[in-house]
């Protein structure tokens, strides 16, 4: 068996699989993480994330999580950070805080022009 990296990845190559509903993370040929989501027009709820245990702590997450909130500012679309992971990194990023959905009551709603 291989010994696990000790010094962070050089490059995270980021791609959304629209088949499977995930983005992936990738260094090199490997596939070291991922990020599962639901879409639907104008909302991205991510779901779940992992990362392979040699990776975590050495940035694979916040790669992960950058590069696809980057795609969701790209297109337009709101975010529902249902997985901690998300809503944790968006927290410590204030940048990104204009992408999280907030859905308000209609109930609420009325009576306001």
């Amino acid at each position: 068996m291989s010994e696990p990296p000790t010094t962070a990845p050089q490059t995270v190559d980021v791609r959304d699989d629209t088949t499977a509903n995930r983005y992936e993370a990738r260094v090199g040929d490997r596939l070291v993480g991922t990020a599962q989501y639901l879409r639907t027009t104008g909302l991205i709820a991510f779901l779940h994330t992992e990362v392979e245990p040699e990776y975590e702590r050495r940035g694979v997450g916040g790669v992960l999580v950058r590069r696809s909130l980057d795609e969701a500012r790209e297109q337009g679309a709101a975010v529902l950070a249902a997985c901690p992971f998300y809503a944790g990194w968006i927290s410590r990023h204030p940048a990104y805080r204009d992408l999280l959905h907030s859905e308000r009551s209609r109930a609420a709603d009325r009576g306001r022009p």
